[in-house]
């Protein structure tokens, strides 16, 4: 019997220290959420042998009509899974996925434990404004990213946490906003309203200045007829195309001295005022497809500028260049011109303006009987290989290069949308 005692007290040691080795294995971390493929787990376990831990075919904390990656395990994915209704959220969940179902209502109750998420994307399914509880999004106090878009929303969501930076609400039938939509919004940086119905008369109130940390608003593909007022002067990109905008008021941009990149093209600019774009920080300007019959001045940082499909006759350097100025230099690097009413290519002094430009694109252009005139040079390009002593003015492929570049330019910043 004394022999036997150290023995049993060895056994038992060494049954315990097994079952402790179980009962604190992180089950959590190797299981694969996808119930479709078999897991694999790290020792060969059988389901008919009890190792003092139950085996679940399951992840825990997880909606079973949703996924939550272990190597993710704050976030849940519920991505085209034909949902109606949405499902029970778990406290610990930080990002939650929904997009691509067929969600048509917003309520509290799935929410209710949810107290700790930073990002919601409820995009492309049939959600409508009178559908969403009160202010459900407004009890998410570290609500970061909300995606709305793709949906059937009449209004502007609102009330809104004020922890909120990023909202998309692009793609929706939004044509109404209240007057204190946006209050709140103090750090809200980017704002998404394009493809909806919005109008003049809806931002006449200057809702849009309450957001002092604005620096991208998205308000193209709208019914917009004039510039939109009071925006913040922390703005930093600006997005206008397709509207039906026809005018600029002068000194519309001085209270936007941050202002980075403007796309307004697609709209109906005749006449705007000559230095209306003297902005020292701005790098892109798009007002391609409007109405505009002689140039303007370009500021000095400027790179990038499109005024194809537009009705100029006669570019006049002078006028976009006033002076050269050898020590600051403007930037300006492309130039896009095709489908206006030239008659020749700029003139070479253009070069001395802006020493930094490689290329313009003169594509076709249109005579004033509705004739396509080829120019003799479509494409020039500053900078040719080392195996070129002169430009290729008749190169097909190199026009259609150039074209086909531009082509796919997606002048709509969208999720979206970068810049």
């Amino acid at each position: 019997m004394g022999f036997l005692s150290p023995v049993y007290v060895f056994l038992f040691s060494f049954g315990v220290r097994v079952y402790s080795q179980y009962e604190t294995y992180q089950w959590d971390e190797d299981y694969d959420q996808d119930p479709s493929e078999e897991y694999q787990p790290e020792f060969p376990f059988h389901q008919n042998i009890e190792y003092g831990a139950p085996f679940r075919q399951y992840t825990l904390g997880c909606a079973r009509e949703c996924s939550c990656p272990s190597n993710f395990p704050a976030s849940m994915y519920c991505v085209n899974r034909k949902l109606k209704t949405i499902p029970n959220i778990p406290a610990h969940i930080q990002q939650l996925y929904l997009q691509f179902n067929e969600i048509e209502a917003v309520t509290a109750n799935p929410f209710i434990n949810a107290t700790h998420l930073k990002e919601i994307n409820l995009s492309h399914n049939k959600i409508k404004s009178q559908k969403i509880d009160y202010g459900v999004f407004a009890k998410f106090p570290n609500l970061l990213q909300l995606h709305l878009e793709h949906n059937n929303l009449e209004e502007f969501p609102s009330p809104l946490p004020k922890s909120l930076e990023r909202l998309f609400l692009g793609y929706n039938n939004i044509s109404v906003l209240q007057t204190d939509a946006m209050d709140g919004l103090v750090n809200l940086t980017m704002l998404d309203l394009c493809y909806n119905h919005l109008h003049d008369s809806v931002l006449k109130e200057k809702i849009l200045a309450k957001m002092e940390k604005l620096m991208q608003l998205n308000l193209c593909h709208n019914k917009l007829e004039s510039m939109p007022p009071g925006l913040p002067s922390s703005l930093m990109y600006l997005s206008l195309e397709n509207n039906s905008i026809s005018s600029i008021p002068e000194n519309y941009f001085k209270k936007l001295p941050k202002l980075h990149a403007l796309r307004i093209s697609h709209n109906k600019l005749q006449d705007i005022p000559y230095n209306i774009f003297n902005l020292s920080n701005l790098v892109e300007l798009n007002v391609g497809h409007n109405k505009l019959k002689q140039s303007f001045y370009i500021p000095r940082n400027l790179e990038h500028l499109y005024l194809e499909n537009n009705e100029i006759e006669n570019i006049n350097v002078t006028v976009m260049c006033p002076s050269i100025d050898p020590l600051h230099n403007h930037h300006l690097t492309y130039l896009r011109v095709d489908q206006n009413k030239l008659k020749e290519p700029i003139n070479s002094y253009i070069f001395f303006c802006f020493p930094y430009i490689h290329s313009i694109y003169y594509g076709e252009q249109r005579s004033t009987n509705g004739q396509t005139i080829h120019l003799k040079t479509q494409v020039f390009r500053r900078f040719q290989d080392d195996d070129s002593d002169e430009h290729d003015e008749s190169d097909g492929a190199q026009d259609s290069h150039e074209h086909g570049a531009e082509e796919h330019f997606d002048p709509h910043y969208y999720d979206s949308q970068e810049w």
